[in-house]
């Protein structure tokens, strides 16, 4: 048997020396395997060259089996590294990817539940933020981030100083200047693959559904209910899924509202504004200067899983933030038949 194995690290080493390819180097090597099996099972017991192969077949037998270990642990080896990066990042470039966004987007890339699929559907989405203000500045900054494809952004408001403390896409040096276009820049310093829409108006009925018809997704990040439910309104109309986001001092809430698929509207959840004075504005009551920045930052990331399909979303559930004292829950809603909204609109 030993002097088998010789002959096999011979013809090895030889066809090393040789520079032949791994591949023929392990037929010649099978060819001596086949051979000492025909030697075991065809010549007598006793045989000269069967025992100086060993015998019997029971010492290759447990040879055969320790390398078939070693092979599967080879080829499991190789399965997981077959998942990395560079051979995920190869796998999409013939989606449109170009190098530069392929080195931007290879940590989605290597994530199972995004993959190069996941990041396609982002590149191809539209999505339209409603408000360039303190949840819309982190939403729009991390859309952008994600690779996003479109990002229409519509506020009709200029920055100012007190804007500063909480909208983070703003700086010093835009003040005075439009949002929309204040984050514009931003995004495009972000992102140079985005494409930026701005509407520097306000949003109104006027052109509430036909701006929401052209999006595949809207993030309302408002601080008025007349906007919200017009926004609401409009999405139910157009069939848009609306992810909507609201904060005040220490507290904020977001959800996904897609009457389409089942879930409620906004409406049916909130049917009726709140009394004035009951639910005041940041401006009216104050609001810490991150909490914008953890649910902006939520809305954006509920807008990537809707899109990837990865995890579960807030369709179906709202979310209660409580920053001062670091509690979260989420809550259970449905729709409402009677709502004026949507109940007709998807019977």
């Amino acid at each position: 048997m030993i002097l088998v194995l010789a002959i096999a690290l011979g013809l090895w080493l030889l066809g090393a020396a040789f520079k032949v390819p791994h591949r023929q180097r392990w037929t010649l090597i099978g060819v001596l395997i086949i051979a000492i099996v025909l030697i075991q099972t065809t010549l007598p017991q006793g045989h000269s060259l069967r025992v100086g192969t060993g015998g019997s077949l029971r010492p290759w037998a447990l040879l055969a089996g320790f390398a078939g270990l070693i092979l599967a642990y080879r080829y499991g080896l190789q399965k997981l590294r077959d998942r990395a990066a560079p051979k995920a990042v190869e796998a999409v470039k013939s989606d449109g990817f170009s190098d530069g966004e392929l080195q931007r987007y290879a940590r989605h890339i290597i994530l199972r539940e995004v993959g190069g699929a996941g990041q396609k559907r982002l590149k191809n989405a539209r999505i339209l933020v409603i408000g360039a203000g303190g949840l819309g500045s982190p939403a729009l900054m991390y859309l952008a981030a994600s690779g996003v494809g479109t990002i229409g952004v519509i506020d009709g408001d200029k920055v100012e100083a007190s804007n500063l403390q909480r909208q983070i896409i703003h700086t010093e040096d835009r003040i005075d200047m439009a949002k929309v276009f204040s984050a514009e820049i931003a995004i495009k310093a972000i992102n140079q693959y985005v494409t930026v829409r701005p509407y520097h108006r306000d949003f109104d009925p006027e052109i509430a559904e036909t701006l929401l018809a052209d999006y595949d997704l809207v993030l309302d990040g408002t601080d008025n209910f007349d906007t919200r439910y017009l926004v609401n309104g409009a999405a139910v109309a157009t069939k848009t899924p609306l992810i909507s986001g609201a904060i005040t001092q220490w507290e904020g809430q977001i959800s996904l509202f897609d009457p389409t698929n089942g879930g409620p509207c906004y409406q049916c959840v909130f049917p009726t504004r709140p009394a004035p004075g009951m639910v005041p504005s940041c401006a009216e009551a104050g609001v810490i200067s991150p909490l914008p920045g953890v649910l902006g930052t939520m809305m954006a990331l509920e807008a990537v899983k809707y899109f990837t399909g990865a995890g579960q979303g807030l369709d179906g559930r709202l979310m209660l933030y409580d920053a001062l004292y670091a509690e979260t829950r989420v809550i259970k809603i449905a729709r409402r038949v009677d709502c004026e909204t949507c109940g007709a609109a998807y019977e």
